[in-house]
């Protein structure tokens, strides 16, 4: 790893507020790794901060909406002025709204699905994590070494593809194809993107009925991002192991 401002790795983590992304800012700093938390909702990244701080983890706070590119280039010049590095990037951040938004609550069919509501899903699922990657991984190149960790779903996998939520289930295929993307054109720089599924989780997206506990879910994520240089590169896995796309 490069040796820059900062000697210690330094994680981005999106949408880290809460839920998974907040478990998986803690389990990181836990391994000696600066985090860097953000969130689209300033307040919440502040007291998700906060929270993280009482337990002695060296983390930082930086505001982030994902779907603007103006908040994407601040979150990059944040990183060179604080950090001068970034090791590992967990695209976190994502939306449910087949399920959770206004238009199609109760009615997530295919057949009635809007556009509206399919773009404002990709928008945040996948351009959001294009448009990090495209900031973030020059520095990776630079300092040979990066980790690159897609949260997607077992809603995305074509060979267990199903109906309803189509926005969603569209979103997370497209997020796998942008892992193998990016895993292509990144060889030889020793970055490492691959696609997690962390399972039907109890979080506020995957409801208190979930069957896995957020700690469980968070350590497939860790595990993705703190991979050895002879890891595994574009590819899909669930609790470290392989899953079909």
């Amino acid at each position: 790893m490069l040796s820059g401002k900062n000697t210690k790795p330094v994680a981005v983590v999106t949408g880290a507020n809460r839920g998974l992304g907040l478990e998986t800012a803690r389990q990181l700093a836990k391994r000696d790794i600066q985090v860097i938390v953000t969130s689209r909702n300033a307040g919440k990244g502040e007291m998700a901060i906060e929270t993280l701080q009482a337990e002695g983890l060296d983390v930082m706070f930086q505001p982030l909406d994902v779907t603007s590119e103006s908040s994407i280039a601040e979150l990059g010049a944040f990183i060179h002025s604080r950090c001068g590095r970034v090791d590992i990037l967990v695209n976190n951040a994502g939306v449910f709204l087949d399920i959770h938004g206004s238009e199609d609550t109760g009615n997530a069919s295919v057949f009635n699905a809007s556009l509206e509501t399919l773009t404002a899903t990709l928008k945040t699922n996948v351009y959001g994590p294009l448009l990090l990657a495209q900031e973030l991984t020059p520095l990776m190149k630079h300092q040979h070494y990066g980790r690159i960790v897609n949260v997607s779903s077992g809603m995305g996998q074509l060979s267990d593809m199903e109906g309803r939520s189509p926005a969603y289930r569209i979103s997370k295929t497209a997020l796998n194809a942008l892992t193998r993307i990016l895993a292509a054109e990144t060889q030889g720089f020793n970055i490492l993107v691959n696609s997690v599924c962390p399972g039907w989780v109890r979080t506020d997206m995957g409801g208190p009925n979930a069957e896995r506990a957020v700690e469980q879910g968070a350590s497939g994520i860790v595990w993705a991002a703190t991979l050895p240089n002879d890891g595994p590169n574009g590819g899909f896995f669930r609790d470290g192991q392989p899953i079909p796309w």
